[in-house]
């Protein structure tokens, strides 16, 4: 029998060796971060979606033994395994298969079928199925006469169980209008069924139960029935059996569509070292301000009426360069809801006063706001600004998104970030454990700093609890800034299993050890020492990201890439990644991507003409195309049709969310 390990190795082509090693990892609680980070010895530097993928679907085939196991034992208990039925089950390879196999023996409802059994008919349907030429139905039924079985034609019933107009293969079927046509049907808006050539289903249905048989009067019984059973039972059967197939299929590609979106979304590069004020358009409320230094801290706040219908543009724009003055504001973020519009162009109005009057040149972006309502309401945005009402929590969280995008999302439900399609229809649980897996990824894959961090922040790096990052606020508050790494043993909870998984992706820049900055773990701190030795690097060059270890590659080179692992006692791809950190040190993987697109003036969409070319930002990549923001508050789609010269299967092999992109205006 194919194990486990074996049948994984071959699905997603990887060497055997190094699937048991990730198995044995995962079984032993390491979380995938980790694995992926400091295990790349055991599982051939498997990246995180690789691992989270294998570890799913391991996931997948031990609930598939279990049910295996489930079944046989109910099958076996009602004394009906035969041993075809045995293999049968023990070669299913899906959970639909089994249950397939399962189904005549599962318990169920009172049916026909069980009643003509209860009522002794069991032995004439045997004999009508045999189909001998020379037995006579009628006749040999009159002898099943009784009070619950009057007549003869009784007896023989009761022998067998009984987008708008539009059509398309179900072979060929998107999963996205999948889900469509399932929300347009339980909206009541559409009736969805799949056909079938009922003439010829019912036709193969009677050939496979009369099939080499000798026909007469019971095989006309057979096939009516047959038919009937096709009609009745079968067909519906099966076309809710498809029908949540294919449900599910789309849905499992929905929630990847949401949760790559979800990562790119996350992995945006942040604006650093910029005072940011936000803007959280309104009109009744007016339009909430807040300006935060370059480490996130609230300056100050007002509320202004920037709309022309209130009258109080001229005192809007007073107050706005006011702090801008104050405060030396370099960007404007501005949301992306209600009275985003009119926001925009009285920024890009003052952004052009600003420049004329004291030659500034300021420049704005639009946030999107997608669950900034959500965080300001939140009980963790009362412990954060209990002093700011809940409106102006909103503008803090959309000037803090452009500083930076991953620290600020991860204290919001990644649900309510709006970069999926359909994924309020989707199974919450599964959407959950997947878009929880991507923001833990992004987060250890660009590190945190220990001194810093927000506890939402913390609860996603590897190994550390909701209850545990509460804690290491709290020894921060009361103990002050932590100086070295090994002070996280001293935080309640945190033992020496968590440690281990969390100590790499926790950084400490200033740090009295350098090596409590980088991304080297503290198990390998006496390797890296060791390599600093071994090529020739006192102390006063060994400082992680100087000058004097740019020559550190070629000297690792020069004294051998495989002598050096074995003097160390250290995995190539462990040394590797120590050279890199001590050139590099805490590099953030977000620092090579396009940076975000910042604007000084303002467009309408009446601005835009056929065959006008511009610049903007995608905000959403689904199945059929992409949303693009030209910054005339109305995204654009470019449909996967239209995004190459050649044929796109999937809009995700071109953009992803975040890319800068050079559009033209079809119409």
């Amino acid at each position: 029998m194919v194990s486990h390990a074996e049948q994984l190795a071959k699905e997603l082509n990887l060497p055997l060796k190094n699937v048991e090693g990730a198995i044995a990892l995962i079984d032993g609680g390491n979380t995938i971060p980790f694995i992926a980070r400091y295990r790349k010895e055991a599982t051939g530097a498997m990246d995180d979606q690789v691992l989270r993928s294998l570890g799913d679907r391991l996931q997948y085939l031990r609930g598939l033994d279990l049910r295996k196991a489930e079944v046989t034992a109910s099958i076996e208990g009602q004394n009906a395994m035969t041993p075809e039925l045995a293999a049968a089950i023990g070669g299913a390879a899906t959970l639909a298969e089994v249950e397939d196999l399962y189904r005549p023996y599962k318990p169920k409802r009172r049916t026909r079928a069980g009643i003509a059994r209860a009522r002794g008919l069991q032995p004439l349907a045997d004999a009508i199925l045999a189909q001998d030429a020379a037995f006579d139905p009628d006749a040999a039924a009159a002898a099943y006469c009784n009070e619950e079985v009057p007549d003869a034609a009784a007896a023989l019933a009761g022998a067998y169980a009984q987008y708008y107009d539009s059509a398309e293969p179900v072979s060929k079927i998107p999963g996205h209008r999948i889900l469509a046509l399932d929300r347009g049907e339980r909206e009541g808006f559409l009736k969805v069924t799949i056909e079938v050539d009922p003439e010829r289903a019912a036709a193969i249905t009677a050939w496979m139960f009369a099939r080499k048989k000798t026909g007469g009067a019971s095989a006309l019984l057979v096939e009516a029935a047959a038919r009937d059973a096709y009609t009745r039972l079968i067909h519906p059967s099966l076309e809710n059996e498809l029908r949540a197939e294919l449900t599910d299929k789309a849905a499992e590609g929905a929630i990847a569509v949401f949760g790559e979106n979800l990562r790119q979304l996350l992995l945006q590069p942040p604006i650093r070292g910029k005072t940011v004020m936000g803007l959280d358009p309104g009109y009744r409320m007016g339009c909430k301000v807040a300006v935060v230094d370059p480490t996130g801290k609230v300056l100050d706040t007002a509320v202004i009426y920037p709309v022309p219908e209130f009258k109080r543009v001229d005192q809007a724009k007073r107050i706005i360069k006011e702090l801008v003055l104050r405060h030396g504001v370099e960007v404007m973020a501005i949301g992306n809801g209600t009275a985003g519009r009119e926001t925009e162009e009285f920024a890009a109005a003052v952004i052009r006063e600003l420049a004329e009057e004291k030659g500034l040149h300021l420049q704005y972006m639009v946030v999107s706001e997608a669950g900034a309502s959500v965080y300001s309401a939140s009980k963790l945005a009362a412990e954060e600004f209990p002093q700011y009402d809940v409106n102006l929590r909103s503008a803090v969280s959309i000037a803090r998104r452009l500083q930076d995008p991953l620290a600020e999302l991860v204290k919001i439900d990644p649900k309510a970030v709006g970069v999926g399609q359909y994924q309020h229809d989707m199974p919450q649980k599964r959407l959950n454990e997947t878009l929880d897996g991507v923001v833990e990824d992004c987060v250890n894959s660009v590190g945190v700093d220990l001194n810093t961090a927000s506890a939402p922040l913390l609860r996603r790096v590897a190994g550390i609890t909701a209850t545990t990052a509460k804690n290491i606020v709290t020894w921060r508050e009361e103990q002050g800034a932590f100086t070295s790494r090994a002070q996280l043993k001293k935080v309640k909870g945190l033992g020496p299993r968590a440690f281990e998984q969390c100590a790499g992706f926790l950084r400490l820049p200033g740090a009295k050890n350098p090596l409590d900055a980088t991304a080297v773990h503290p198990e390998s701190y006496a390797a890296a020492r060791g390599l600093l030795d071994a090529c020739g690097f006192p102390g006063a060059d060994a400082v992680p990201g100087s000058a004097a270890l740019r020559d550190l590659p070629a000297r690792v080179k020069a004294r051998g890439v495989k002598t050096l692992c074995e003097e160390l006692g250290v995995g190539e791809p462990t040394l590797m990644d120590i050279v890199s950190e001590l050139c590099r040190p805490g590099r953030d993987v977000r620092d090579t991507l396009p940076k975000p697109l910042l604007r000084s003036d303002v467009m309408g969409i009446e601005d835009l003409h056929p065959g006008m070319e511009l610049t903007g930002t995608v905000r959403n990549v689904i199945d059929f195309g992409a949303f693009v923001d030209l910054g005339v508050h109305q995204d654009g789609l470019v449909h996967v049709s239209q995004m190459a010269d050649r044929f796109v299967r999937n809009p995700r092999e071109v953009l992803k969310v975040g890319d800068v992109v050079h559009v033209k205006v079809l119409s």
